[in-house]
């Protein structure tokens, strides 16, 4: 039996109201009629709506307990957390900045939610393209073999010929939202990125804009090579489901600038080396920037493209050719990424590449504002002007007497935990975050000092902002606001976001606090129940999961139970009711949950975190309706009842906390769902289909059933669930028993039909 807190008093206003007219004869017999509108009536009712406010906020004084007893704790509520991304920048008027841009970070961005950039980016005067060397198929090798040998031929090569296509990846700034594998798709393993000048009216006008352009890369008159902003975004693979994840290993890479030998016009190559610290991509593990130092405008050239000046061009270790003579006049430098010799690196798949690049947030930057004056009492707490506010950047500075201005004070987890030293700790210039209430808290003068009496209180600086209204789609942020690193104003600028903003939750609230709180009480951050492991995993920062399922014993590489010391926990991201295919997790919310679960575990638990296995389901299911009942819309939510059974997520299964993990899926228990819908008089029929064939070629195929009058049951295995991919719901008085006429659910998901040009003789 649950345990209910009952109220100080359960009486409302009509209870006071009934209670005071029946003393109304003990106390004023000859009062004989207290009608509505009468003047003592009308006394008792004030006096019982006051007696209703006064029992109303003494029944709050247990909540009012509860959440003074949450406070003590010290566990504020937890701030919002911004959304992140990438953004491409390039100048508005092209032919009129001729120049190297660099920019400070707090570059403001202009759309629904304010973001700003994270980090110094330099701004360069030309547009990038990424090609590559298509391997060609055994197809068109076939067809195109004399071509290839006659080319051998006139290049006078004596090994092997291997013909490819000069291909474009990420057209037009757009991403990839599957990936791209530049490095195994291609005949050198390489990805090339074409620098482009600005286009000019003439082609004489051309060379003079490449002149400008490849000053501007070499540095100019500063002597300062210019840098170049690169922003990556890898196509982190779905980790299979037994697939042990921990930290990614960095890509070795090696980045090269086409050049050319001295005093000549040889093919040559310059490697660029990353500016230290600048690589927050970490190796290709994880979207993010960086910067290459350029070399001088003497070491800057490309090879013609004209095969009419230079044979070679594209040939051997040469850059790819370009074919578009716009793009080929245009052209001022050549970039390739490689594996680094030895690594035997053979694949690298991007979403998305592209120069002049920034980091942004959903943060703004707030600074020199004061937050008030000190009254010189112990525990004084200032309001900042805004909450959610990063702890990390947050510089506050207390007026000092004695004419030493403004000093700064250091944040503290704990003020009573500054220092074991008595003197140390009443002499500590410290204070206290609540992070989303957006408030500073200073000490009573024993742990931490107050600030001087008439003193004030400034913000320095600090970055606010976050929640969900912050994961633009692409394209929604078109605008930027700039300062150059000298303090001048930034050239006018378009942003290109290729990606969606990503990452943003809303701060956490109360209710959702003394779920928490209580919790924490009892793991103490450490996971050693199966419960304690659930609770630790939904709690997980920057990842929205939606539901937990702990498997001790359990390791998953190996399909076997009762294993000592493995612990494997299921997770799900959160989704809303949707038709197929069912929410799955990615690489990077696997690896967040295990890098925060990691940390908590007992010492020698064999931790893995993984996704569920889905087994495709299709159903067909007759029926008979109701008169009354508008027949589409009976149909309709059949569908949306079995596909919120069926669904991994709450509101789905039996218990409206989604299908049971490994629990299946049997004909009666769809059958009485079903019948639950208002309208059906009858389930007439409902059979079940499972997926069969080889890869490729995989289509529906009816479950059997082992006798006459047996139901039909698709058994799952412990870590599976259900996934209806296909639904028919007819009327009539036998279920569907083919599903050949539906879509085939297993066929490339992204195959688009386009006419072709049908050849004629």
């Amino acid at each position: 039996m649950p345990i209910v807190p009952p109220s100080l008093d359960d009486r409302r206003f009509d209870d006071l109201v009934e209670d005071l007219i029946a003393r109304i004869p003990a106390h004023t017999p000859e009062w004989t009629n207290p009608r509505q509108g009468d003047p003592g009536r009308t006394l008792i009712e004030l006096f019982a709506w006051l007696g209703d406010a006064l029992l109303y906020r003494a029944n709050l004084i247990p909540e009012r307990q509860r959440l003074v007893f949450l406070k003590l704790l010290g566990q504020g509520l937890r701030a919002a957390q911004p959304a992140r991304g990438i953004v491409g920048l390039s100048y508005a008027q092209p032919l009129a900045d001729l120049r190297a841009s660099s920019l400070l970070p707090g570059a403001r961005l202009k759309g629904a939610q304010p973001f700003e950039t994270l980090g110094e980016t330099t701004v360069l005067p030309v547009t990038g393209e990424a090609y590559i060397k298509r391997r060609l198929t055994d197809t068109e090798a076939a067809r195109m073999a004399d071509v290839i040998s006659g080319l051998s031929r006139v290049h006078r090569i004596s090994g092997a010929v291997q013909g490819y296509e000069t291909l474009a990846v990420f057209g037009e700034g757009r991403a990839e939202p599957g990936g791209f594998d530049v490095f195994e798709r291609s005949t050198d393993r390489a990805l090339w990125i074409a620098l482009l000048a600005p286009s000019a009216p003439s082609l004489l006008e051309q060379a003079d804009v490449n002149d400008n352009v490849r000053a501007a890369l070499g540095g100019g008159d500063t002597g300062v090579p210019s840098l170049l902003s690169l922003g990556i975004v890898p196509a982190l693979p779905l980790p299979a489901l037994f697939e042990e994840v921990g930290p990614l290993a960095e890509v070795p890479v090696i980045w090269e600038m086409v050049t050319r030998q001295p005093g000549t016009q040889t093919l040559d190559y310059l490697t660029l080396e990353p500016l230290p610290g600048s690589d927050t991509s970490r190796g290709f593990t994880r979207p993010g920037t960086l910067r290459l130092p350029l070399p001088g405008q003497d070491d800057i050239w490309v090879p013609s493209n004209q095969v009419g000046v230079n044979p070679l061009a594209g040939v051997g270790d040469a850059p790819p050719r370009l074919d578009d003579a716009a793009r080929a006049a245009r052209l001022v430098a050549w970039l390739r990424v490689r594996p680094r010799p030895g690594s035997q690196v053979q694949r690298l798949p991007l979403t998305w590449l592209g120069i002049n690049a920034a980091e942004v947030d959903q943060r703004v930057t707030l600074q020199g504002q004061v937050l008030g004056t000190s009254t010189g009492a112990a525990d004084q707490s200032f309001a900042l002007p805004a909450g959610s506010v990063d702890g990390e950047t947050l510089l506050i500075e207390v007026e000092e007497p004695g004419g030493r201005g403004y000093q700064p004070w250091r944040r503290v987890d704990d003020l009573a935990a500054i220092s074991a030293d008595a003197l140390t700790a009443r002499e500590a210039g410290a204070f206290e975050l609540d992070a989303e209430a957006g408030t500073v808290r200073f000490g009573d003068g024993v742990r931490g000092r107050i600030p001087e009496r008439l003193m004030r209180v400034r913000l320095a600086r600090g970055r606010f902002g976050g929640g969900r209204a912050g994961n633009l789609a692409p394209g929604s942020l078109s605008e930027i606001a700039a300062t150059l690193i000298n303090g001048q104003r930034a050239p006018a600028m378009k942003v290109h976001q290729p990606l969606a903003m990503d990452g943003g939750d809303d701060a956490e609230t109360l209710p959702q606090a003394e779920r928490r709180i209580p919790a924490m009480l009892r793991h103490q951050q450490r996971a050693v129940t199966a419960d304690d492991f659930k609770r630790l995993a939904l709690e997980t920062p920057a990842a929205d999961v939606g539901r937990v399922e702990v498997m001790p014993r359990f390791k998953p590489r190996d399909r076997r139970f009762h294993v000592p010391g493995v612990v494997s926990v299921v997770v799900l991201p959160s989704a809303a009711l949707a038709p197929a295919p069912n929410p799955r997790p990615d690489r990077p919310f696997i690896e967040r949950v295990h890098a925060h679960l990691s940390a908590r575990v007992p010492l020698a638990t064999e931790l893995y975190v993984i996704g569920c296995e889905y087994v495709p389901l299709g159903l067909s299911v007759a029926l008979r309706l109701r008169e009354g009942f508008a027949r589409d819309k009976l149909l309709y939510e059949v569908r949306e009842a079995l596909r919120r059974l069926l669904w991994p997520l709450a509101p789905g299964g039996l218990e409206g906390e989604g299908w049971a993990l490994g629990r299946s899926v049997r004909e009666r228990e769809l059958e009485v769902e079903v019948s639950r819908v208002a309208g059906v008089a009858e389930v007439t029929g409902l059979q079940l289909f499972a997926r069969q064939g080889a890869a490729g070629q995989e289509d529906w195929a009816l479950l059997p059933r082992n006798q006459a009058g047996a139901q039909q049951t698709l058994n799952l295995r412990p870590w599976q669930l259900p996934e209806l991919l296909s639904i028919v719901v007819v009327e009539g008085a036998e279920a569907p028993t083919n599903l050949r006429t539906l879509p085939n659910p297993f066929a490339q998901a992204n195959a688009v039909a386009v006419p072709v040009v049908p050849e004629l003789c």
